[in-house]
């Protein structure tokens, strides 16, 4: 399995190696020992989401309050989609800037994203399917989102996809300026504690 850091420090994109045949391919989608390597803990499985997606819908920009926020693994059992992760961390030196990749289900990469990063997908085919593995249950109360149209964000879409679908929730969610006002945003300091917590304790 090969492994990248992205341009968000606390990311990185995962690619098998595949192995294919007559009867199909086999691969590995996820190695605990390859991540812990590459993050410096491992991951602590809470939970596994699944969503299913049209062409065009976007979900996010996601996040969760540090601590314990959530950790993120992110693969596409189906179809195809960009995955955005976006430095929400007040005083990261990356604040406000994003890095993207296209996962789908013939490279099969699959994309990690530390406690404290905003994460949003813009599903690129119909039935695009979305697997997260987490590292906490959903707490509704610490779970927070920011507008996936923040211009000051920019986040960049393809010219073909059309209408940018988005939930009711996604289409009143703050922009980054407004929720950074308001406190809502998680910091560069706290979240490098976390980690480093993180890696103490495993």
């Amino acid at each position: 399995m090969q492994t990248r850091e992205l341009a968000i420090p606390g990311a990185w994109e995962f690619t098998p190696k595949q192995h294919g045949d007559d009867r199909g391919v086999f691969f590995e989608q996820y190695r605990y020992d390859v991540l812990q390597d590459v993050v410096g803990h491992p991951l602590d499985l809470k939970q596994t989401n699944t969503s299913v997606s049209a062409r065009g819908v976007a979900r996010g920009i996601h996040y969760a309050l540090v601590p314990p926020s959530q950790a993120k693994y992110v693969s596409a059992p189906k179809g195809a989609f960009i995955d955005f992760v976006i430095d929400i961390r007040v005083g990261s030196p990356t604040f406000g800037q994003w890095d993207s990749v296209v996962i789908d289900d013939v490279d099969r990469r699959a994309v990690y994203l530390s406690e404290g990063l905003g994460h949003a997908i813009v599903a690129l085919t119909e039935g695009a399917t979305v697997n997260y593995l987490v590292t906490e249950t959903f707490n509704p109360e610490r779970e927070k989102g920011l507008s996936v149209l923040d211009g000051d964000i920019g986040l960049v879409f393809p010219d073909d996809i059309g209408e940018i679908l988005l939930s009711p929730k996604d289409t009143s969610a703050p922009t980054l300026s407004e929720a950074e006002s308001l406190g809502l945003l998680p910091t560069w300091d706290e979240c490098q504690a976390f980690y480093q917590q993180l890696r103490t304790e495993n």
